[in-house]
């Protein structure tokens, strides 16, 4: 597939004059990051957006794997084989596109700024062709997860109620916070069992970045509950708000879709998203910014 799929999509005005570029992370691995980047992606395109999934998982990309799709090209054969972007671009389920990282590439793991500076023009052509890009990173905090993370317009951090899984959200909020290159991100609580476990998970997070953080701020985006149904729909290969729509975790991630597009939309200044560093020009730009300043 190429970057021409992109034109069978949906014909629909972008919701902001330039694409939104959102980073989903985690300080730690083993909290369904991918899973919910990918179903995300799915649940926002049904509301007719465009939307591509970059797999920053660079050398250990799996969301392929969770979509049920091989890539013929990765961003390996982008920075090491002259492969273009419309090469590199694959379709998937759920009518969005997906850049897959590779897997099982050591080289990959930690790119130097010239392959950075390189790897920029994979998403430099997106611009007029996608509404939302969704930067599937890796886990914890190593230098390509700072980079990516750090060049998005928005961060999303997930984490489960496990104690050390908020504790490792937190180090990802300090770290990134530290470079001044976020002071809002936004968490989604997965795998929870009871909803008022979800909500304590939230606060013991917010308490910690208030009294630890100041002028950090982190919004609750929404939780999804532990669903056997995801279990399953992972061992088919086949994203569980497609394989069963109405599903507990299928409606608290289309409702957390819905929050990010339209009440996260609405509740920022539009004006702070026309700046220089918007879109997917200032997450290229932040890119170089961030490999520069830390090789």
């Amino acid at each position: 597939m190429n970057i021409a799929v992109m034109r069978e999509f949906d014909e629909v005005k972008p919701f902001l004059n330039s694409s939104r570029v959102i980073a989903v992370t985690s300080g730690k691995g083993g909290v369904g990051k991918t899973n919910i980047a990918v179903n995300l992606a799915i649940a926002i395109a049904d509301m007719g957006m465009r939307v591509v999934v970059f797999d920053a998982d660079l050398g250990m990309s799996n969301a392929e794997v969770l979509l049920g799709v091989a890539p013929k090209y990765t961003v390996y054969d982008f920075l090491y084989k002259q492969k273009s972007l419309r090469e590199i671009l694959t379709l998937a389920p759920g009518n969005i596109g997906i850049i897959s990282g590779g897997s099982g590439l050591v080289e990959m793991a930690n790119l130097d700024s010239e392959s950075i500076k390189y790897l920029r023009d994979v998403v430099q052509d997106l611009e007029m062709e996608v509404d939302v890009v969704l930067v599937d990173t890796g886990a914890g905090l190593n230098k390509n997860v700072l980079a990516f993370t750090a060049a998005a317009q928005e961060v999303i951090i997930v984490a489960t109620p496990d104690p050390t899984s908020i504790v490792d959200a937190y180090g990802v909020i300090k770290v990134l916070s530290k470079y001044g290159v976020h002071k809002e991100f936004s968490m989604i609580v997965n795998r929870f069992i009871d909803f008022n476990e979800a909500e304590l998970t939230f606060k013991k997070l917010d308490i910690t970045v208030r009294r630890f953080l100041p002028g950090v701020r982190v919004s609750c985006l929404g939780f999804i509950p532990e669903d056997n149904s995801v279990v399953q729909s992972v061992k088919r290969q086949v994203p569980f708000v497609i394989e069963n729509n109405s599903s507990a975790a299928s409606k608290a991630i289309r409702s957390i879709a819905n929050q990010l597009i339209y009440q996260s939309t609405r509740d920022k200044d539009l004006a702070k998203k026309e700046s220089a560093y918007n879109g997917i020009g200032g997450f290229l730009k932040k890119l170089t910014i961030f490999f520069n300043s830390n090789t």
